[in-house]
């Protein structure tokens, strides 16, 4: 076995390279392996974006070690079966065999293979059995997406004890932050500051810096809002719009309401999915899409709504089935255009060709959102865009302008961070048979669901006005091409929403009601404090701190005392200040 065999490997195997990168090591990854090389740490931690490569980073590790002598063995724990199979594959393309079928009942395995593929919660179930086989041979372990270690107390224990003696450790995690506070394993935390302990990576590659490198898609998000309409267990009907200033409870159930496969928002949504996925397959012939589904109920019923709109049937992976992994092996390797997924979207489901995405659950921790979005990022040649289609909730769009935000793992904080909850992440993950229930109502009867077009977020940016589907306005995004540089995606949607908003100017206002001035005013300020609060998610600024910065801005009198005109130009403001980059 030679290192130039993984050399040769396609850096981002089992997927095609980006444009540019084959048959070399790509930039981020070679340095990444140099650093590795002058130091020889029995411990390292790399952490890089979803669909950067990390697989043949690793496999080109494991490759020079072995050649070397300095491991006689490999061990590499994944979070999922179904990755057990993909890194043996990889492993099996560089001359590295590894058994992905051991159990812990073996004992052993044949000595035809360098090393085992096992879960985390395999480890836990028998560490002493691993460690035994740890400690007989020089063994290289590799943790792929190490913060599952720390997903349960046994399975950090687990973890600890069965791979303590190892002669040489590797984590790798694209997504290292967690809300708990339980220690990842061999990870180094140390101090900032104020006291408070955040993991530390030897090296860290982020979505920013790959996008820039060609290594990943831009993602666009295109965001829904509309009308929702249900009746509660008490028989009381309700009516929100998605898409403003709403509570908590009201949010929540306004959100069910939309993914409700029986009214017509998830219904228009999928069309207007299908839509930009015939866009992106004039250039991209094979380009898939994925429906992330909260239960097995409603990718069923989503399955349904594909086929009456497109004629095909979808394929559908649910988290029970033993024939998922299969589906998903088939899946990628066809021209299919639909895969609806319960949920099933960590570090399982790596399908290259999957560009258009329907978010579709009502999971919204950044841990979460995150690994879904990672399924669409790999890059397989220059110029290709990923679109996710998504409610228009504050959380989703807060976590959609953040891509390019790296987060560490931050140990002792007092209270969890609003939306980490990493218990959802877990469940996610498990049998879903009946549908969700958001907030505290028992299931309500949605009595209406109909979707608007809402806005674009890219790159920290918002673009787009609000539109019936099926209008000239919607379809001027819908329509973006398939292959798009980040600078042209940004261009493009700026020239479009200019265009949209003068053609909006030189459009004859219908005429409506006459409203009484004390109607007028209320109605815009109630605009602008929904701005303001879209403005304090994003930017985290209290809301009086936004509203004097926009009146430093703006001139005129607090908003208790401002004119109709003064209001309306404050609106202006913010909206401004949406369209540019945070």
């Amino acid at each position: 076995m030679s290192t130039s065999a993984a050399s040769h490997l396609s850096p981002s195997y089992p997927d095609r390279a980006a444009w540019g990168t084959a048959p070399k090591l790509r930039a981020w990854q070679q340095e990444a392996f140099d650093l590795y090389s002058r130091r020889e740490p029995r411990d390292f931690l790399a952490v890089a974006t979803p669909g950067a490569g990390k697989t043949t980073f690793a496999l080109r590790i494991v490759s020079d070690l072995l050649s070397r002598g300095i491991i006689r063995a490999v061990t590499i724990v994944t979070p999922t079966e179904h990755l057990k199979q993909q890194w043996a594959d990889a492993a099996a393309r560089v001359g590295i065999a590894i058994d992905p079928e051991f159990k812990n009942s073996q004992g052993a395995t044949s000595r035809d293979y360098a090393g085992v593929a096992v879960t985390y919660a395999q480890i836990s179930m028998h560490p002493a059995l691993h460690r035994a086989r740890t400690e007989a041979r020089k063994t290289l372990v590799i943790f792929d997406e190490i913060h599952h270690a720390g997903d349960a107390k046994s399975w950090g224990d687990g973890v600890r004890e069965a791979f303590e003696p190892a002669a040489r450790r590797l984590a790798l995690t694209g997504t290292p932050f967690r809300s708990d506070v339980n220690p990842i394993p061999f990870v180094t935390y140390m101090e900032d500051g104020e006291g408070v302990r955040r993991s530390v990576s030897d090296y860290s590659y982020g979505y920013g810096p790959a996008l820039a490198d060609g290594v990943v898609r831009p993602v666009i998000f295109l965001a829904y809002a509309g009308e929702m309409r249900w009746r509660t267990r008490a028989g009381d009907e309700i009516a929100a719009t998605l898409g403003t200033p709403l509570t908590k409870d009201q949010l929540g159930q306004a959100w069910k309401a939309a993914l409700d496969p029986k009214g017509d928002w998830i219904r228009q949504v999928l069309q207007a999915a299908d839509r930009r996925l015939t866009e992106v397959r004039r250039v991209v012939p094979d380009a898939g899409a994925l429906v992330i589904a909260t239960d097995h109920e409603t990718a069923r019923a989503y399955a349904k709504h594909i086929r009456a709109i497109t004629g095909e049937g979808a394929t559908v992976v649910l988290s029970d089935d033993p024939e998922a992994s299969k589906k998903i092996k088939q899946f990628s390797a066809s021209h299919d255009r639909w895969l609806v997924a319960v949920r099933m979207v960590s570090e399982g489901v790596d399908i290259p060709r999957l560009a258009v995405g329907v978010y579709a659950t009502s999971t919204s921790t950044p841990l979460f959102f995150a690994q879904a979005v990672g399924r669409f990022v790999r890059a397989r040649k220059r110029g290709e865009t990923a679109s996710v289609f998504l409610p228009s909730v504050p959380t989703l769009m807060g976590l959609a302008g953040e891509m390019e935000a790296e987060r560490d793992h931050v140990l002792d904080r007092n209270l969890p961070e609003e939306g980490l909850d990493d218990f959802l992440l877990e469940d996610a993950q498990r049998k879903k048979d009946n549908p969700d229930v958001l907030g505290d109502e028992l299931p309500f009867e949605t009595l209406e669901a109909v979707a608007t077009f809402d806005r674009v977020l890219f790159d920290g940016g918002e673009f787009g006005t609000a539109a019936e589907p099926g209008s000239p306005e919607e379809e001027d995004f819908l329509g973006l091409p398939g292959l798009l540089e980040p600078d042209q995606v940004r261009t493009l949607l700026s020239k479009r929403q200019s265009d949209q908003l003068k053609a909006k100017r030189n459009r004859p206002e219908p005429k409506e009601p006459q409203l009484a001035p004390h109607e007028l005013i209320a109605n815009l300020r109630k605009e602008l404090n929904g701005l303001v609060g879209a403005w304090n998610h994003r930017t985290g600024q209290p809301h009086g701190v936004i509203h004097a910065e926009l009146r430093r801005a703006c001139g005129g009198p607090a908003i208790a005392q401002a004119t109709a005109e003064q209001v309306q130009e404050r609106i202006a403001k913010i909206r401004h200040w949406a369209t540019q980059r945070s």
